[in-house]
């Protein structure tokens, strides 16, 4: 790569750096595991950045070495200790106090029951606010694909009381 396309590489990946780290945030539930997964990313990227193709989306190409390298963690979890329900992370939080940390703990505690391939999905179509089509592309899976993910997913999370609303097909 020549000096300019490798500025405009840092540039731009530094930009998209705030996204990875949101999209990251509600995967991995918790601070620590956000910043790791993305520092990951970030450094993943960076080693791979002769194969990125200049004009391409780069927000779904990060997003995309992102979700696999948080899927490969998952697959590395086995040897930790389980905590599906939140209790011994919950017994070393205080609670919030505003009502409004209240629903994002019941928001992340739902998130956290779905299966990783929903939870992606509602991710990156709900909260992200991609097209089913960029979802379809950062998760290598076909739109209608993508589209069931996340009608399942809105109706679990309204089992659990949370109405994340319906979206237009975009």
């Amino acid at each position: 790569m020549m000096r300019s396309c490798m500025q405009t590489f840092r540039d731009e990946l530094i930009g998209h750096m705030p996204a990875m780290r949101a999209f990251a945030r509600t995967l991995c539930g918790d601070a620590a595991r956000t910043d790791d997964l993305t520092q990951d990313a970030v450094l993943r990227a960076w080693a791979k950045r002769d194969s990125f193709t200049p004009g391409t989306n780069m927000r779904a190409w990060l997003f995309t070495i992102l979700r696999n390298g948080y899927f490969s963690q998952l697959r590395r979890r086995h040897l930790e200790v389980a905590d599906p329900e939140g209790r011994r992370a919950a017994a070393v939080v205080v609670p919030a106090s505003q009502q409004e940390g209240l629903k994002m703990r019941d928001l992340r505690r739902a998130l956290a029951e779905l299966p990783p391939s929903q939870r992606e999905a509602i991710i990156l179509v709900g909260a992200g606010a991609r097209s089913y089509e960029e979802a379809a592309a950062i998760s290598g899976c076909a739109v209608g694909t993508m589209k069931s993910r996340v009608s399942r997913a809105r109706r679990a999370l309204f089992r659990f009381g949370i109405d994340v609303g319906a979206r237009d097909a975009v």
